[in-house]
């Protein structure tokens, strides 16, 4: 007995060891970059950082090797250390502003920050205040005219990690307030709480610019992880999931910015993971449950609309846990009104020119654009616009959901597509019943699940040909695989199927490896931005 205990402490280890040796290689061989790249710009201390990155890595991944061979340590614990170490890495390896749109999500936070401070927000035309330190985020070169200025980590190159090593964590270096020249985003508040938090943090501290956006950037993923290892830890099957998606490279990169996104995914994990929880778990549903449902839907429906679809999860719990059907239909009531309250908050203008069909101009291509209803005349056209882009853009949101265009949207900045299929595969294989696992969504739960899914995705399309395409265009502008990463781990929860089942559970090597995964990713991106001169 103690001699097949032995083997099998072994065999458990196999798996961490061949991790760090192929890491190390790895880390080795994008050294090798980072030298040419640090030689080339004179900026050797970026070989000292990319050590320091590399030394970290394989540290946290003989920790969590360790962690994942212990039965005993549960998913939603171990999230919370996996998806905070990998996601500060990824804050520092993928700077402040590098995220898409995130100057337009920082300067939103920012505005809130204002009011939480009690201070001015906006002017009359509604550009935020912020500090004079501030705005040098948003103008790296220092220049007077609003024309012509860069955004630091916007294009990320060697130069976005110099400025940031000459800068430092320091004090504020200049006084006074003036007006960005960046509009803030029109959605909730709550959008950007977290965000908001961090920032007013570090002006209390009188931080300078780098010390509250990294600040803001770190609240954000703190709140991301909180949410998604709660999703996790309520959610009553499929938790590696959710644990897998919530470690995908992209996700990671949008928790660790400005951008509201990561708030949207955790959000609908937690929802989705709460209803499957009441659906299959709890034996009644009380109006406590019904308020975590409604503040959570009033929380990110607003954001984006298209997500509302999230409530019919709560379709999945049957009747009879509500004690009757008025029961039901009270509750039912309560959240869908508080939905519709904070939709009617928020965004009524919205709503409103929707509503009117008023004709779309699109700015970004100064030509005319689609409108609702330019799409009710023209339904034959709105089809083809979905096939048409689906044809066209489908490897794109494939590869851009697992990390194929990090950064601002930038194609050097990617995960290299073999491990991108590796990671599908993954997240595939842990979708089969395992031996201890019993089928548990019915033939119709899977079929609503994907409803929930294309209707989603339809409304994502939908609302980028609105906003963001114009006339001429062969299909639909602005979609990117990110859009369709909240409902995914529940999506691949409708594979488990009674045919297709596992002889050995192997989430907790299937997860490390998602873990080693991104430590490559992590070191391959900081050897390309220190080449990039």
């Amino acid at each position: 007995m103690e001699r097949e205990r032995k083997q099998q402490e072994k065999k458990r280890w196999a798996i961490p060891w061949v991790g760090l040796l192929v890491l190390l290689l790895f880390g080795l061989w994008h050294l090798r970059d980072t030298y040419a790249g640090a030689t080339g710009s004179g900026d050797l201390w970026l070989i000292k950082d990319y050590m320091l990155l590399l030394v970290t890595v394989l540290l946290l991944a003989g920790l969590l090797g360790w962690l994942f061979s212990k039965k005993k340590c549960p998913l939603s614990g171990l999230f919370v250390l996996c998806s905070l170490s990998l996601g500060t890495l990824y804050l520092f390896v993928l700077p402040p502003l590098s995220a898409p749109d995130e100057i337009r999500h920082y300067i939103s936070a920012y505005q809130l920050s204002n009011q939480l401070m009690g201070k001015a927000a906006v002017d009359e035309e509604g550009f935020v205040y912020i500090r004079k330190e501030d705005d040098q985020i948003d103008n790296i070169d220092g220049i007077a005219e609003n024309e012509g200025r860069r955004t630091l980590g916007q294009v990320l190159d060697e130069e976005s990690y110099r400025i940031i090593h000459e800068t430092g964590w320091g004090k504020r270096t200049k006084e006074g307030t003036m007006l960005s020249v960046q509009p803030p985003v029109k959605t909730t508040p709550l959008a950007y709480l977290p965000q908001a938090l961090g920032l007013t943090l570090a002006r209390l501290l009188d931080g300078n610019y780098l010390a509250a956006a990294y600040l803001g950037r770190f609240f954000n993923l703190l709140f991301f992880v909180g949410m998604v290892a709660l999703a996790i830890w309520v959610l009553p099957f499929g938790k590696e999931l959710a644990f897998g998606v919530g470690i995908l490279p992209m996700t990671l990169h949008l928790a660790a910015s400005f951008s509201y996104d990561g708030m949207i995914v955790a959000l609908c994990f937690f929802f989705a993971s709460y209803c499957l929880y009441l659906a299959f778990r709890k034996e009644r549903v009380s109006w406590a449950d019904i308020g975590i449902l409604a503040a959570t839907i009033a929380w990110v429906g607003p954001c984006k609309m298209v997500y509302a679809v999230v409530m019919g999860f709560a379709l999945l719990i049957p009747l009879k846990k509500f004690g009757s059907k008025q029961r039901w239909l009270a509750m039912a009531l309560v959240v869908l009104s508080v939905f519709v309250l904070a939709m009617l908050l928020v965004n009524s203008r919205v709503l409103a020119s929707y509503a009117s069909g008023a004709d779309n101009y699109v700015s970004w291509a100064q030509e005319e654009g689609y409108s609702l209803q330019y799409l009710l005349y023209n339904p034959v056209k709105y089809v083809e616009m979905l096939y048409r882009t689906l044809l066209t853009q489908g490897e794109f949101y494939f590869a851009s959901a697992f990390g194929g265009y990090l950064g601002n949207l930038d194609a050097v900045l990617n995960v290299p597509f073999v491990l991108i299929l590796v990671f599908a595969g993954i997240l595939i294989v842990m979708s089969f019943l395992k031996p201890e696992e019993r089928q548990e969504l019915t033939f119709w739960q899977k079929v609503w699940i994907w409803v929930l899914f294309l209707v989603s995705a339809v409304g994502v399309m939908t609302a980028m040909l609105i906003s963001w395409t114009p006339l001429q265009a062969n299909y639909i502008h602005g979609v990117q695989g990110r859009y369709f990463l909240p409902l995914l781990p529940f999506v691949l929860l409708t594979i488990k199927s009674r045919g297709l089942r596992l002889t050995k559970n192997h989430d907790r090597k299937l997860l490390y490896v998602l873990c080693l995964g991104n430590g490559y990713v992590l070191l391959r991106l900081f050897s390309i931005v220190s080449m990039r001169l």
